[in-house]
């Protein structure tokens, strides 16, 4: 048997590594729904409302040493499943890597706004990346806002952090 035989036997690509693969003759969609329905379920956020926006613009978190520690292993555990999540979603990137900043110590202000990122994911679990075949050109656009002394922390950018 050759190999392109081999590999037709086995299927179409549906699910790799916990994304879920949707392909047709002009397009492929991954998204990470059914992984984002599991992930609300053992963080016991089924049943939450809702949020249009995965953090709140006006939020600036900072160590806020005078809130209550929380659950250490939960917060990271938290943490770890959202960064996980955002092979396919973008959209949560920036919200989940400002909170994995604060995995050390852990306050309830953080855990506050981590559920407020699950509970954005609620509705909309069904996001994920399209890409489009065949066409002569794909254009990515990105849109930043840089904030330089908008990080309490740090009073840098995030660039800047990164590189100290």
């Amino acid at each position: 048997m050759s190999k392109e035989f081999e590999m037709s036997m086995m299927g179409e690509l549906n699910f790799f590594l916990g994304l879920q693969i949707k392909q047709s003759k002009d397009e492929i969609f991954i998204n990470q729904a059914k992984y984002t329905k599991e992930l609300l379920k053992r963080f016991d956020m089924e049943e939450s409302n809702a949020f249009d926006t995965p953090m709140s613009s006006s939020l600036k978190l900072d160590k806020d040493e005078k809130s209550k520690d929380v659950d250490i292993k939960r917060y990271r555990d938290m943490i770890g499943s959202l960064l996980y999540l955002t092979a396919s979603r973008p959209d949560v990137m920036f919200s989940v890597c400002l909170c994995a900043r604060f995995q050390a110590c852990p306050k309830e202000s953080h855990l506050i706004a981590i559920k407020r990122i699950l509970r954005y994911l609620k509705d909309t679990h069904n996001l994920g990346l399209w890409f489009p075949r065949n066409t002569s050109y794909f254009d990515l656009v990105g849109y930043s806002y840089a904030d330089y002394v908008g990080c309490k922390t740090e009073r840098k950018t995030l660039v800047e952090v990164a590189n100290s």
